[in-house]
């Protein structure tokens, strides 16, 4: 999640906007943390995180009253409080895992020298979300479910 933020940040100080960063550390804080951000930002990016995604619900029951858009770090929370994401398939991401792993066990590839694998992530939208908050996904966004 760290890393996470870190780069948005970056991207976005870049883009001469400024971001502010807001956490959380278990479930009793989601809800004053999602309130003050809410009232802080035009925004929010929720990152890859477990506590975001096992809380996605109580943060939806704040940042849709007080309609704050919110860009999600995967699908899962997207799917419940958020607006967009770039999503990966954890399919294709084990796959990639387990073709990098019996290169490792087959002595095909070194572990300390191999390259980090990727998968490509797609632009996802929650459409029930995008049409209460009035915004119109970009060309080339799938509708998730």
């Amino acid at each position: 999640s760290v890393f996470q933020v870190q780069e948005v940040s970056k991207a976005l100080t870049d883009l001469g906007l400024t971001p502010k960063e807001f956490s959380f550390t278990d479930s009793n804080d989601v809800i004053a943390v999602t309130e003050k951000a809410c009232a802080e930002c035009d925004v929010l990016y929720i990152p890859t995180d477990n506590v975001a995604a096992s809380n996605a619900e109580s943060i939806a029951n704040v940042v849709i009253p007080a309609k704050v858009p919110v860009v999600t770090g995967e699908e899962g929370p997207c799917a419940v409080c958020g607006i967009c994401t770039l999503s990966i398939s954890y399919y294709d991401l084990g796959r990639t895992t387990g073709e990098m792993a019996a290169k490792i066990l087959k002595g095909e590839a070194d572990i300390s020298t191999m390259p980090i694998g990727f998968t490509t992530a797609t632009p996802k939208f929650n459409p029930t979300l995008c049409e209460e908050f009035g915004i119109t996904p970009q060309p080339g966004f799938e509708a998730i479910g």
